[in-house]
């Protein structure tokens, strides 16, 4: 438990999300019962014990007796069916397309389980700066509470002007009270993931400029594309298993029948064959729909493929678009602000204004100090998710 109470880096977050999440022990787990039932695929069915009574006699003169003429017999046998080749080679096939299916899902479990830890560790990371911020507002806008009824006493503001401070001091304390109840959310959200009881954040964020490049190019690799190659692999095993109900299937039976010793023993032994005679009524239904099946598949991975290109280059150009605003947030507009408060602040000192001037000028900075963070916030949960959706798990 020490261990886990140590500060989380993002990348640290990331790793104890794909090691500890139980949505991937549960993907796991069903890769690994894919794998076993492959050991079974295409194995001969297990043999039948057969046994009876042949030819024992209910009519005639020797009608209920057992032993007395030379066909009644007791049969103890065994029959062992023979599916083809083709048949049990699809069975394969089809077992070993199921891993590949349940490895595209875990792969896909991974993905999100990593993208949501990614997400909530941003979160609480911005949730705590936000809040130094606000209290840094509120500490910095303390000798204005504390000036307010010394203004009004002196006869210098109106006194109704003394309320100004108190309602923008109010306005600060709700927005700190929402962003402690959006850190508790965010670290609740990370425990979720990591495990961790009391998860904290250490370093940076991670970059703020997804390769854009680099994930184009890897969109191949995606494991929703990934999913659809299994999905394909396991449709065309389905369509050669529906081929082979065009072979014949074979079964062959051995017996010993036990007469009266008179008589004497005897053995049997036969084989029979599954004759696939009226195929346009049977097997080419099926085979025509398993056909259009994979056909399905490679169709809907197509649609997806260009889905994720469309989707990638609309997060890319909301990203840059944000980038830009949260630049000129940053850069332009708070300095000029904050310029701005400066000149108000010197003109309160020289008397040229009022409380009402004052209370309006300290009111923006704080909200362009918070805009401003917010916007980075914003970017940087983006680019993150622009990373960890469209970009390598490595």
């Amino acid at each position: 438990m020490s261990a886990q109470a140590e500060p989380l880096t993002f990348e640290a977050a990331l790793a104890r999300a794909a090691s500890d999440a139980p949505d991937l022990r549960a993907s796991a787990l069903g890769v690994d019962a894919a794998r076993a039932a492959v050991v079974a695929a295409g194995r001969l069915p297990d043999p039948s014990l057969k046994f009876g009574l042949d030819g024992f006699p209910v009519t005639g003169p020797m009608a209920g007796r057992f032993g007395e003429d030379d066909f009644t017999a007791l049969r103890v046998g065994v029959e062992q069916e023979l599916p083809s080749r083709a048949r049990r080679r699809a069975e394969r096939s089809l077992a070993e397309a199921a891993i590949g299916v349940a490895v595209a899902d875990d792969a896909s479990a991974l993905r999100e389980v990593r993208i949501a830890a990614g997400l909530a560790w941003i979160d609480l990371y911005y949730s705590d700066r936000k809040l130094s911020a606000v209290d840094a507002v509120l500490a910095a806008l303390q000798p204005l509470w504390d000036a307010a009824p010394s203004g009004v006493a002196s006869g210098a503001d109106r006194p109704a002007m003394a309320l100004a401070p108190i309602q923008l001091k109010a306005a600060l304390d709700d927005r700190r009270s929402r962003l402690v109840a959006e850190r508790e959310a965010a670290r609740a959200v990370l425990t979720r993931w990591t495990g961790d009881p009391a998860p904290t954040t250490d370093g940076a964020p991670p970059s703020d400029a997804p390769d854009s490049s680099a994930l184009r190019m890897g969109l191949g690799n995606l494991p929703v594309l990934k999913a659809y190659d299994a999905e394909d692999r396991r449709a065309q095993a389905e369509l050669d298993l529906a081929r082979a109900g065009r072979r014949p299937d074979w079964s062959v039976e051995a017996s010993y029948q036990r007469r009266d010793p008179a008589f004497g023993d005897m053995v049997s032994v036969g084989a029979s064959v599954r004759l696939p005679l009226f195929q346009g009524q049977r097997q080419e239904p099926l085979i025509a729909a398993r056909s259009a099946d994979a056909r399905r598949v490679g169709a809907a991975r197509e649609g997806a493929r260009r889905q994720l290109e469309a989707d990638l280059q609309r997060d890319l150009a909301q990203h840059a678009t944000d980038h830009d605003q949260w630049i000129r947030a940053r850069d332009i507009v708070l300095p000029a602000v904050v310029q701005q408060s400066d000149l108000e602040t010197a003109a309160y000192a020289a008397g040229r204004i009022g409380l009402a001037e004052i209370v309006q000028a300290f009111t923006a900075v704080a909200n362009a100090r918070l805009d401003a963070l917010d916007k980075e916030a914003a970017v940087m949960r983006h680019a993150a998710e622009i990373t960890l959706t469209y970009g390598s798990d490595r």
